[in-house]
């Protein structure tokens, strides 16, 4: 059993609506010149379409590197050496993930207006022959930001991840899981950008506090799954 802090994603399935612009995007993408193609453009068109399910829908029928960032203008993803607690993510390159709700988070986090630590991650359990199950996540910010509702209105990029690597399946908390973490080696172009709002999120009221001199402590009992320190 995973530890409290971890959050399932709400059980969904695609309306009639979300399943039409899911499939003219995929056809727009193909045939699209212009890129990064702008998905707000789509949705306009759909009524009732909720972000974090669309882009749940493309994922669940293409291979696609999501990134989510306050930044509008990114023509290229550049490899970047970052501060990370755990092995594969200390390494430099481009880094993104297969699960679009996790990308949204960093879509809707201000860290450009507000002096913010993050501590967040996705999970998937995976069965007896390697299915994945029900993602997993759980989302901490700094203390002294939260009561600040430090969000922002971002933009989750959709990348090729034809150069993108997994992070590899390994155990935690007695079973077999994955953490849907992807990094490229070299500059990756987007071909598709969708501006989401923090209301768009759809885990925004669990987004827990920690202290910024304890980050280490808190990252430690995540990789163990211990729990929460107090």
């Amino acid at each position: 059993m995973l530890p409290d802090y971890w959050v399932e994603r709400p059980d969904w399935s695609l309306s009639a609506s979300t399943e039409a612009a899911v499939e003219e995007f995929l056809s727009a993408v193909d045939a699209a010149r212009d890129r990064p193609l702008d998905v707000d453009l789509l949705l306009r068109r759909y009524a009732d379409v909720e972000a974090w399910q669309f882009l749940s829908g493309l994922a669940d029928r293409r291979r696609i590197a999501f990134h989510g960032t306050g930044n509008a203008g990114i023509v290229s993803f550049e490899p970047r050496q970052p501060i990370d607690f755990a092995p594969f993510g200390d390494q430099k390159a481009v880094f993104a993930t297969s699960d679009p709700v996790w990308a949204m988070f960093y879509a809707i986090v201000d860290r450009d207006r507000h002096e913010i630590t993050l501590n967040n991650g996705c999970i998937f359990v995976l069965d007896e022959s390697g299915r994945p199950g029900v993602p997993h996540y759980y989302f901490s910010i700094s203390n002294q930001a939260l009561g600040k509702e430090p969000w922002r209105s971002g933009y989750v990029y959709l990348l090729p991840a034809d150069s993108f690597v997994e992070q590899p399946a390994g155990e935690y908390a007695g079973l077999t899981a994955q953490v849907p973490q992807l990094a490229s080696p070299v500059p990756v172009t987007p071909f598709a950008r969708l501006r989401v709002d923090p209301g768009d999120f759809p885990f925004l009221a669990q987004i827990r506090g920690h202290d910024d001199a304890r980050l280490a402590e808190y990252a430690q009992a995540v990789m163990t799954a211990a729990p929460w320190p107090e």
